[in-house]
C-alpha cells in the first residue's frame, strides 16, 4: 500500500495518502465502485509505531512515534517476519519508491530507486525478494519482484493488469486486487502464479487483503452500495463467501491481531473487534491527543506487540 509523479498514470485511487492523484486509469477506477477509496487528508501523511502490552486482560497503547522524517507521503507499512523491520512506500520528488525502516536501529534506507514507481511492498514467502505494484513507463501497472538485499527487478505475472493490490496466500497463489476497465467494476480475484489462471471472488472489493490468523480463509471488504461496506471472509477451501461485521462509514482499511481479533480505526480512534465475544466494534485507543487525526493504514507486527499506523497530524 515519494512523489514522483512522471509514470504514474493511474494507480489505486490512494492519492489520499500517498499524495497521488490518480490520472486515467485511477480516474476510471473510482467511477466503477459503489463509493471511492475516502479522500485524502490534505497535507502530508508519516507512520507511527505504536507499543502493545498485554495488563490485566487488557492492552496498554504507548504514544505513537513517528518514524518517517521525510516530508511528504508515506504509507503501506508492512512489518517483516521477524518484526524487526518495516517496508513502506515513500514518495519524494515525485517519485513512489520503497524504504524499509530498521526498529532496531531507528535508520531508514532505500529499497527501490528507479524512474518507475512502486507501491504495495509486500516480502514474497521464499524470503528474499519483495513484490511490488509497479507503475510502468507507459502506464501499465503489473505486479514486479525486487531482490531484498539489492539486484535487477522482474515481473512477476506478465499477462494481468491493471493490478491494484495483492497479498501472497502462498508461494504460488495470489490475491489480487484488479482495476476494472471501459466501465468494469474492480474485482477481488485469486491467480496461479506459474499459469495466472485467475478466479473472480468478488465486485467491488476494498484495497485490503488480508489472511485472517489460524484459519484458511482471506478476508476483504465489499462495497455493496455507498452506504453499506462489509467485511467479508472468504473460504480458500470451499470458496464460500461468508460476512464478518459492518465497516465504520467510508472506512475500508483494517488489520488482524495474531490472536485473531480484527482492528479498525475512525479519524484517532482505534476499535477492536472480537469475533468470539463482541457483538460490534469496541474502542481501544484515542491518539487525538498525540496530535493525529485520521489513522488511514494499520499494520500488525507478527507478535502483536506493535502496531504501524499511518495518519495525517
Amino acid at each position: 500500500m515519494k512523489l514522483k509523479m512522471r509514470n504514474v498514470s493511474g494507480y489505486l485511487r490512494e492519492a489520499v495518502l500517498v499524495a497521488l492523484i490518480i490520472f486515467g486509469l485511477g480516474a476510471a477506477a473510482r467511477s466503477q465502485t459503489p463509493s471511492p477509496s475516502p479522500a485524502a487528508t490534505p497535507g502530508f501523511s508519516d507512520i507511527f509505531i505504536v507499543d502493545v502490552k498485554n495488563e490485566g486482560g487488557g492492552r496498554r497503547f504507548s504514544q505513537p512515534v513517528k518514524i518517517t522524517t521525510l516530508a511528504g507521503s508515506n504509507n503501506q507499512p508492512s512489518f517483516l517476519p521477524d518484526g524487526r523491520g518495516i517496508l513502506y512506500t515513500s514518495i519524494r520528488d515525485k517519485q513512489a519508491d520503497i524504504d524499509r525502516y530498521d526498529l532496531r536501529r531507528g535508520a531508514t534506507s532505500q529499497i527501490t530507486n528507479t524512474p518507475e514507481s512502486e507501491y504495495s511492498p509486500t516480502l514474497m514467502p521464499d524470503g528474499r525478494n519483495i513484490s511490488v505494484v509497479r507503475v510502468e513507463a507507459n502506464g501499465t501497472q503489473r505486479l514486479w519482484k525486487f531482490p531484498l538485499k539489492g539486484g535487477e527487478p522482474s515481473l512477476i505475472l506478465e499477462n494481468i493488469k491493471p493490478v491494484g493490490y495483492h497479498l501472497w496466500i502462498d508461494d504460488h497463489t495470489l490475491a489480487l486486487f484488479i482495476l476494472g476497465a471501459k466501465g468494469q467494476p474492480n474485482t477481488l480475484q485469486i491467480v496461479n502464479v506459474p499459469t495466472e489462471k485467475a478466479e473472480v471472488v468478488a465486485e467491488n472489493p476494498g484495497r485490503i487483503l488480508r489472511l485472517i490468523p489460524h484459519q484458511n480463509r482471506l478476508s476483504f471488504v465489499h462495497k455493496i452500495s455507498d452506504q453499506e461496506w462489509i467485511v467479508k471472509a472468504f473460504d480458500l477451501k470451499t470458496r464460500k463467501v461468508a460476512t464478518l461485521i459492518k465497516t465504520f462509514p467510508g472506512v475500508e482499511d483494517y488489520a488482524w491481531t495474531p490472536a485473531g481479533i480484527l482492528l479498525m480505526a475512525k479519524d484517532a480512534k482505534l476499535f477492536k473487534w472480537n469475533t468470539t465475544v463482541d457483538r460490534d466494534w469496541q474502542q481501544i485507543a484515542d491518539f487525538s491527543q498525540a496530535g493525529l487525526k485520521r489513522i488511514t493504514r494499520i499494520s500488525v507486527s507478527p507478535k502483536g506487540d506493535r502496531i504501524a499506523i499511518v495518519a495525517g497530524h
